[in-house]
């Protein structure tokens, strides 16, 4: 009965009319909708019982509620008139004339009377909505079906400027910092010093801690970007993980990318109802980057909608009768194509803000890249030297691979000049000279644009042996198949290799092919743990048109295998590193 109030829109009393209204329509001959009939008298399969269901509702319910007001109020009339129920006091009150019981009012006024007094029927959205269903609107009038259905959820689509703002906004600030200090929404506003930054923040982020409550249930439930349950189950607020603020493709960043998304299917949505409606093409899109206030459905519902509702509503009255609301449906339709979305572009998803941090970057697609933008060369080997030289710790290794990381991004989208030295680069076109040190920029100015991709293997590298160093894992993400131990004879064979060749550059493609491809999730689908190292690294460099030292070609043993492959590396660089410091 609850959920037959709600969808009638209609008190305890009138529904239960209705009921009894619907079964009473049952005794009288009805026309048949469909042909021959979708069920049969037992109702015996799930497909019966739909055809029946839509039959019922097709020639007895559908009908009914088309006129169920005035049906109701002659129900009512009718109830009034019964004796057993007119004589009740409460009656009297409530639909009587006051003048039979209280002497007091002065005779023959207009304003004395029931129907003045008694309670009308609010003039809202929910009243409209039924009366547009009763009325067969989805086919007849979608534009005003959808936006009254969805109308909670389209009025925060103005809210998606602001919002959009403060993701550039936090992408821009956080792009480079490799982990985040602030713990909650309230920490992060207590660390702006300055007073006007701080209001600007705090007004954006309760413009997206309103909108996201809001829509929360809707984000899990409809929402084309799945989050997990755990962040849809309770709202947010100022104490909540500042993480959600971010808007990334996992984590708690998941719900501001979700948001933005569902934010924009909203507005889409009803744009594309209107072209299919009025049979044109919207003319223009626009992408996040460059969306305004003048581009999104904006709308007051107090001050805009239901002043158009009103204005499109005929009233109907009959002394000592209640009022009547009778709805100019189409007009009302065609006000808010006009006034909310005509003229209003498609929103693509195109340049969404997105927070990638460096370690979350996929740089095997980056330096491919690079490579077709900028034409690439090999480092010499003594220019390798002199840029490790260079950097004596791993703080300042950590500092040049960001900067480096900085200028990949770029380089990526842009393209350079391949004789531009790399610090004059950083300095001039990225003006970033301020935020690097002296030690980096003479390691940079060793290099050109040309040796981008050669620097970034051999700084990725030089990170990684510091870690070993400081007694760190650099490949926690790696799976366990391939980090299985070496044996004596694994260990004998590569001291016997790297004892009388050096092979460098073999060494700078191991530790590359690791991290791009051996960390990836599923590696052990594409590269088995049985295969040997030297063939798939060989393939490996082929497929980077990169010639095989002859001696690894020739000499590199064939037992060391890719389950092999981080012990060795890390075995490798520690035999080297102790025979450096012997030498």
């Amino acid at each position: 009965m609850k959920h037959l109030i709600r969808s009638l829109g209609k008190g305890t009393d009138d529904t239960i009319s209705t009921v009894h209204l619907v079964i009473n329509s049952l005794l009288e001959t009805h026309q048949q909708q469909r042909w021959p009939v979708q069920y049969d008298n037992l109702l015996s399969t799930k497909e019966a019982r739909n055809g029946w269901e839509i039959e019922m509702s097709a020639a007895i319910i559908t009908p009914h509620l088309k006129h169920l007001d005035r049906q109701l109020m002659e129900v009512n009339t009718f109830i009034r008139a019964d004796s057993r129920i007119s004589a009740s006091p409460i009656m009297k009150l409530i639909f009587g004339d006051p003048q039979l019981f209280l002497a007091s009012l002065p005779p023959k006024s207009l304003i004395h009377v029931s129907a003045v007094w008694s309670c009308r029927e609010k003039v809202s959205l929910l009243s409209l909505t039924h009366i547009v269903e009763q009325n067969d609107g989805k086919d007849t009038l979608p534009v005003l079906w959808r936006f009254l259905h969805r109308e909670a959820e389209i009025r925060l689509v103005k809210h998606l400027p602001e919002i959009l703002a403060l993701q550039r906004d936090l992408v821009k600030k956080f792009l480079n910092i490799a982990e985040l200090t602030e713990g909650s929404i309230a920490e992060f506003l207590r660390n702006q010093k300055a007073v006007s930054l701080k209001t600007w923040y705090e007004k954006h982020i309760r413009i997206f801690l309103a909108t996201w409550n809001q829509l929360r249930v809707s984000l899990a439930t409809n929402g084309e970007i799945k989050i997990p349950a755990e962040f849809c189950q309770n709202d947010l607020d100022l104490n909540s993980d500042f993480r959600v603020l971010l808007p990334r493709r996992h984590g708690p960043g998941l719900c501001s990318t979700a948001l933005v998304s569902y934010l924009i299917a909203l507005h889409n949505d009803i744009i594309y109802c209107v072209d299919k409606h009025t049979g044109e093409e919207t003319s223009y899109k626009v992408s996040p980057a460059d969306l305004t206030d003048l581009h999104v459905i904006r709308y007051e519902l107090e001050r805009d909608v239901m002043p158009l509702v009103l204005s499109n509503t005929q009233y109907s009255i009959e002394r000592g009768q209640e009022t009547l609301h009778e709805y100019d449906l189409p007009k009302i339709e065609q006000q808010i194509i006009s006034r909310f979305l005509l003229g209003k572009p498609l929103i693509t998803l195109n340049g969404l803000p997105t927070l990638v941090n460096r370690h979350d970057r996929n740089y095997e697609i980056i330096l491919k890249v690079i490579k077709e933008k900028v034409k690439q060369e090999p480092l010499q080997t003594l220019t390798l030297f002199a840029v490790a030289g260079e950097l004596h710790s791993y703080s300042e290794v950590c500092d040049a691979l960001s900067m480096l990381e900085v200028a990949l991004g770029f380089l990526a989208m842009t393209g350079g000049e391949p004789h531009m030295q790399l610090s004059s680069y950083l300095e001039e076109v990225l003006q970033m000279g301020n935020q690097m040190a002296q030690h980096i920029l003479k390691a940079f100015g060793m290099c050109c644009l040309k040796h981008c991709v050669a620097l970034w293997q051999l700084l990725a590298s030089l990170k990684s042996e510091n870690m070993l160093r400081l007694k760190r894992d650099p490949f926690v993400g790696v799976s366990e198949k391939y980090k299985q131990a070496l044996g004596e004879d694994e260990h004998r064979l590569l001291i016997g290799f790297f004892s009388k060749n050096s092979a460098d550059t073999f060494l700078l493609e191991m530790h590359e092919f690791l991290v791009l491809f051996l960390k990836k999730p599923n590696a052990t689908d594409t590269f088995r743990p049985g295969w040997g190292l030297k063939d798939t690294l060989g393939s490996y460099m082929e497929r980077k048109d990169m010639d095989i030292p002859g001696d690894v070609e020739e000499l590199f043993p064939e037992e060391i295998l890719l389950s092999h492959y981080v012990e060795a590396w890390k075995f490798i660089v520690a035999f080297k590193q102790e025979r450096g410091q012997r030498q």
